[in-house]
């Protein structure tokens, strides 16, 4: 167990160890709910709607393929949500 000190102006400050864990840099947000014995701090991502919505754009108009697919539908489908996973991650 890691012991975390509140500081002046209820600031927190979590261990290298746990940044690292849940990959967490200078400007993430974590959302805070009280549960039975404490608080649960659990990394969210907040995306400007535009921003994403550009991005979504962008993937969609993207030439995915040079020649026509090999992929059935559902492959395709699959790889299009597993691109569209991979964006929302890079911004991380």
């Amino acid at each position: 167990m890691t012991l975390v000190k509140l500081r002046k102006s209820a600031q927190l400050t979590l261990p290298t160890e746990i940044r690292e864990a849940l990959k967490l840099a200078e400007g993430d947000y974590l959302e805070a709910e009280i549960v039975p014995g404490g608080v649960l701090l659990r990394p969210v991502d907040v995306v400007r709607r535009e921003a994403a919505w550009d991005d979504l754009v962008e993937l969609v108009e993207t030439p995915k393929w040079r020649t026509p697919p090999t992929e059935s539908p559902e492959e395709e489908e699959a790889l299009i949500f597993k691109m569209v996973e991979e964006a929302r991650h890079s911004r991380d």
